[in-house]
């Protein structure tokens, strides 16, 4: 018994972007926090008895972890908006910051072109013909405060938008239109984000659709449809070649009548064309005879 297994397409792969902070800070903060404690706890071991020294010791240590935690070092390509008591204290960075703990909260802002995929979507075309199409968004934070303030998210916010904008733009547009019109349906859908993501002290660079995917019924016909518009160039461009030869050698038979000698060149030509293969039997005939026999025949019907 033989079973037929039903072969799934592979699943697309889509690069992932690197997201979150870069924690750079890690290292200092240990340094800052180890050293002091570690030249502490030697004098007081050294100054007092062991049990006031460990206690003192212990105490001190919580005090260097909450001063030193508030340490940060932000990359050059980051920023950080600084949170006091829940309202908007200011940006920061590169490099090392200082925020005030619990008093304080920072959040890192890749101020980078960041890269976004655009899943794929489900569109119904002008002429109701469905589709998938998929694309990678490119974008730059420009305003760091208002990425944070204006928006939750700000990266969920723009793919959303973005695949609603691509959505409402081909729907608009017939199944010829989106296989023709790519640039101008990715220039019209960046447009249209761009208007809004404005607000959101968001930059966008561009958007770019990969892929076009239609039911395979559909590309059987337009297959088809392209292999009949391509019979019908390579028949027409034959006829105008056919047409094009019946002019010349119209024209060439006229010049070789008015010349006595012309026609029997042009036949010794094409004898001398068809070469010394044996298939070929050439039987010569003297044309002066069928001339003579042209001549007794029209006498002969006087």
């Amino acid at each position: 018994m033989i079973s037929h297994v039903k072969s799934e397409s592979p699943a697309k792969l889509y690069a992932e972007p690197t997201r979150g902070h870069v924690h750079l800070g890690m290292g200092l903060r240990a340094i800052l926090f180890f050293v002091p404690v570690i030249l502490v706890g030697a004098m007081l071991f050294l100054l007092l008895p062991p049990a006031p020294a460990a206690v003192i010791l212990v105490i001190f240590a919580i005090l260097a972890q909450i001063v030193v935690s508030g340490v940060r070092v932000a990359a050059e390509w980051e920023r950080g908006v600084i949170l006091r008591l829940g309202r908007l204290y200011g940006l920061k960075g590169p490099g090392i910051i200082y925020v005030l703990p619990i008093l304080e909260h920072v959040r890192f802002i890749d101020m980078r072109l960041l890269a976004l995929n655009i899943p794929s979507q489900k569109v119904i075309t002008k002429d109701n013909v469905p589709a998938q199409i998929d694309g990678v968004l490119f974008f730059r934070v420009s305003d760091a405060e208002r990425a944070v303030i204006k928006i939750q998210d700000y990266q969920f916010a723009i793919a959303q938008y973005a695949q609603a904008s691509l959505r409402d733009v081909v729907g608009g547009l017939s199944l010829d239109e989106l296989l023709s019109e790519r640039e101008q349906i990715q220039r019209q859908v960046a447009t249209v984000v761009e208007e809004r993501i404005q607000e959101w002290g968001i930059h966008l660079d561009s958007i770019r659709l990969l892929d076009i995917e239609m039911p395979e019924d559909l590309k059987r016909m337009m297959s088809r449809q392209a292999s009949a518009e391509r019979e019908k160039r390579a028949t027409i461009t034959k006829a105008e070649g056919d047409k094009l030869a019946a002019v010349n050698l119209a024209e060439a038979a006229a010049i070789m009548q008015k010349s006595a000698g012309a026609m029997q060149l042009r036949a010794l030509q094409t004898i001398d064309g068809l070469g010394p293969s044996p298939s070929n039997t050439v039987i010569l005939f003297p044309v002066e005879l069928l001339e003579v026999a042209k001549t007794l025949g029209q006498e002969l019907g006087k």
